[in-house]
């Protein structure tokens, strides 16, 4: 595999917990993974095994590489170039992305091709490149050996301008609308698209949305072309990390046989938002945030519903960052309703399992959601989720029939405010009616959204993919 970030060692997103738990899920099953990555300046891990000269572009650079073993199938190998890597963030500062990240993820896939071919002493059987950062990948190896290649968000597409080939070594016979030429640029995640061999996408409701106009951003007729080669894997999470009974930052634990703890874990959130946390608040239903404030997350939605939403009779906490104007508008609505909104900006790791274990229900309404992860969390921690109809939202909550009493949660599909309203009002209803709440809570409980079971699906495309491969040659 080769991620541009990983979880423990880098992180900005959900890739790095693909590029971090996958391997080590597929390690389970008896393969052997190896994941390139680079060596940011805050990563210590690993021992200097190998030194090689790499060209790019006619220049020369110095490549150590750092080699980590995690249990016995899983090896992290770290591409280490101080003057491309060694820097404060990862991608950029702020909304900034870095000037040379045309370079700095080229040398990523250079770097990773050359230490399979000089250092690992292995035969690989299958590459699998992640997001656009690794879409240069497929195009280096030449059909050397298979590619999958695996789109986390569309909406981020590695563009730059057409000068940059001769500094990543593209020819330009290359720089069409069957390569990489995306109007007038050159697109790394189109080079992904094009040259891999199979293409993934992280749940299956989003392999079918980005066909559509209103959210392939341009690339739904790329991707049509390629259609036949194109599927959807529900990411996984780490239920060893995200364990309501075994989890370290709840006070107490809890699981589907006995949910005392969780009114533990109210009380504790209640109280780290410096709100009230009397038996009359306990009773009210509090609604949980874990997200960056973006228009992607639905905060546009959002806030044209507040108004409302607030004369609910509910609490609401909120932790996360993102756009300043939306930051700002909730911590205003904190200062004003103190007593019924709490508001951290920023991100905080415990605080986080604590509002997933202590909030009665998870509100995401997101405008497009490839995967998301925290309502999977939440169903673990018997947080009911209210979330849009969209992406991996659709694909994992099932919305609650009041007839049958089945269901995880609750889903609406129109992006607006009276269908945001109208579904929180529901949800709250059924939290009124505490046997029906118990058995929807439990029901989300027992679903299993562990990476074996995506782990499992991707098995599938590698041997599909390996089986055409072998074919072909």
């Amino acid at each position: 595999m080769v991620a541009s970030e990983a979880a423990p060692f880098a992180k900005t997103g959900g890739l790095a917990d693909v590029a971090g738990s996958l391997p080590l899920a597929l390690a389970r099953l008896g393969h052997s993974v190896t994941v390139v990555l680079p060596r940011y300046g805050e990563i210590e891990a690993g021992d200097e095994i190998a030194t090689a000269d790499v060209t790019l572009g006619g220049r020369g650079f110095e490549v150590r590489y750092r080699r980590l073993a995690s249990g016995e199938r899983v090896t992290f190998v770290f591409v280490d170039v101080p003057e491309l890597y060694d820097r404060k963030e990862l991608y950029g500062i702020g909304s900034e992305d870095y000037s040379d990240n045309d370079v700095r993820f080229a040398m990523l896939a250079r770097a990773a091709l050359k230490y399979e071919t000089r250092f690992s002493g292995t035969a690989f059987s299958i590459v699998h490149a992640h997001e656009w950062q690794c879409g240069l990948v497929p195009l280096y190896l030449q059909g050397r050996l298979p590619c999958v290649f695996t789109i986390h968000n569309l909406a981020f597409q590695g563009l730059f301008p057409q000068t940059v080939l001769s500094r990543i070594d593209v020819p330009p016979h290359l720089f069409t609308s069957e390569g990489l030429e995306y109007w007038g640029q050159v697109s790394y995640l189109k080079a992904g698209i094009n040259y891999s061999d199979w293409i993934t996408t992280v749940s299956p409701r989003y392999a079918k949305e980005i066909l559509t106009g209103e959210l392939g951003f341009g690339f739904d007729g790329v991707l049509a072309a390629r259609k036949d080669v194109l599927s959807g894997i529900l990411n996984g999470i780490d239920v060893g990390v995200w364990d309501p009974q075994h989890d370290r930052s709840l006070p107490a634990p809890f699981g589907p046989d006995d949910l005392s703890g969780k009114l533990k874990a109210k009380a504790a959130l209640l109280r780290a938002f410096r709100l009230p946390a009397e038996a009359r608040a306990l009773d009210r239903p509090l609604v949980g945030l874990v997200s960056r404030l973006t228009d992607q997350k639905g905060f546009d939605l959002v806030s044209l519903a507040l108004a409302d939403l607030l004369e609910l009779d509910a609490q609401y906490v909120l932790l996360g960052s993102g756009e300043q104007h939306y930051e700002e508008l909730w911590q205003r609505l904190a200062a004003e309703h103190p007593d019924r909104v709490g508001v951290h900006i920023g991100f905080d790791e415990g605080l986080a399992h604590l509002v997933e274990g202590g909030s009665d229900l998870f509100l995401m309404p997101s405008r497009f959601e490839p995967c998301g992860l925290n309502q999977m969390y939440s169903l673990r921690y018997g947080t009911v989720p209210v979330v849009r109809a969209t992406g991996g939202l659709d694909d994992t909550v099932v919305n609650y029939n009041e007839r049958s009493g089945r269901g995880t949660g609750f889903k609406f599909t129109d992006y607006t405010a009276p269908s945001l309203l109208r579904t929180m009002k529901r949800a709250l209803k059924v939290f009124g009616d505490r046997r029906k709440w118990r058995a929807l809570q439990l029901s989300g409980m027992r679903q299993d959204f562990s990476w074996d079971v995506s782990a499992r699906e991707y098995v599938k495309v590698y041997r599909s993919v390996r089986r055409r491969f072998d074919g072909i040659r």
